[in-house]
């Protein structure tokens, strides 16, 4: 299992160190969400910051776009060269356009998809992707509880990506911890986003290892 920290959890005041902290405890990507106030009841940060994170990160970066204009918030964060950059399918018109778009810069493209949205809605795109994201909360805020249907939801994507793009990775968002990580594990996810569950651990290397099964 890939460990992926969300920042949105971090000490904002103590970013660098933060950042420095994650990643010397392990961690496999860091996880970026990027809310526009607009798609999501929140605001969080740009390209300035998460240019700054990228200097001090020695993970790749793994961009969440929660936002309208997805092309838009693509070419701003872009050059930054993350490892991936993942939009919401609800909220994009032409994906296999953005998809292709994304993978033009040189990066992974993903797809996320809501609670409510089930993984046949993007069945035919999966050929293109490297990596779906399944909210397991409401986007928006850190600290929500686990909503226990993205279990079945992740066992059905698998299916859907054994017979389509084996390669394709499964990432689970929101309430990820020790408690459920066997769970998950189990159905069949690859990267987990793990906010308040590493940043509020007293020991970042601890937390992230204890979800690395």
């Amino acid at each position: 299992m890939l460990v992926a920290p969300s920042i949105l959890s971090a000490d904002f005041g103590r970013l660098n160190e933060e950042i420095q902290a994650i990643c010397d405890g392990g961690c496999d990507l860091v996880h970026v969400d990027v809310m526009d106030g607009h798609f999501v009841p929140n605001l969080t940060i740009g390209p300035v910051v998460v240019s700054s994170v990228a200097k001090i990160a020695t993970k790749p970066l793994d961009i969440h776009l929660m936002v309208q204009n997805n092309t838009f918030f693509v070419e701003l964060f872009a050059p930054l060269k993350p490892k991936y950059i993942s939009f919401h399918i609800e909220e994009e018109k032409h994906p296999h356009r953005l998809i292709q778009k994304i993978r033009d810069y040189g990066i992974s493209p993903a797809i996320v998809l809501n609670p409510h949205t089930p993984p046949e809605a993007i069945e035919y795109l999966l050929e293109d992707l490297d990596m779906v994201l399944l909210m397991s909360v409401n986007p928006g805020f850190g600290g929500q509880k686990f909503i226990p249907s993205v279990l079945e939801k992740a066992k059905k994507l698998k299916e859907l990506i054994n017979k389509r793009n084996p390669n394709c990775l499964i990432e689970v968002d929101g309430g990820v911890g020790d408690k459920n990580i066997h769970l998950l594990k189990d159905a069949g996810v690859d990267v987990v986003v793990a906010g308040n569950y590493v940043f509020t651990n007293a020991s970042y290397e601890n937390a992230i290892k204890s979800l690395q099964i």
